[in-house]
């Protein structure tokens, strides 16, 4: 069994901060979407949001809470790990830390659909049983 979370590093760069030098709030997104790609990248997917048979991975829903600002020049760990796995979608618990200070944390649900019509397919049968394999974290 793979653990159930799986993390990188990020500096804040001078491009991810506004004018006030605090990292301006999408980029929280952008840092998490990092992570879920990553993530899956260890696992084999080597374009995640991008499958085979003309499927794609999209972010369907994302509810992020802000607890501090990081700033310009912080190492940050961003965390992902699996909440729920369905058969359309993958909920992905994420969260932002500096240090050992919890920053940001967020739900995001990435589904499966079809790429020409723009609708739900299930997850690919192997995809999917290997993310099945995988613990799921309690939120």
């Amino acid at each position: 069994m793979v653990a159930e979370e799986f993390s990188i590093s990020v500096r804040v760069y001078i491009e991810d901060t506004d004018a006030g030098g605090i990292v301006y709030y999408v980029n929280y997104l952008k840092f998490m979407e990092r992570c879920r790609t990553e993530f899956l990248r260890t696992l084999g997917y080597h374009k995640p949001a991008i499958l085979d048979d003309g499927l794609l991975l999209v972010v369907h829903a994302a509810q992020v809470d802000y607890r501090r600002p990081a700033r310009l020049d912080d190492e940050l760990l961003i965390t992902s790990s699996i909440t729920k796995l369905a058969r359309t979608y993958i909920e992905f618990k994420q969260q932002v830390f500096r240090e050992q200070e919890l920053l940001s944390s967020g739900l995001v649900r990435v589904a499966c659909v079809d790429a020409a019509l723009m609708k739900p397919r299930p997850i690919p049968a192997d995809m999917h049983q290997q993310l099945s394999q995988l613990q799921i974290s309690q939120i």
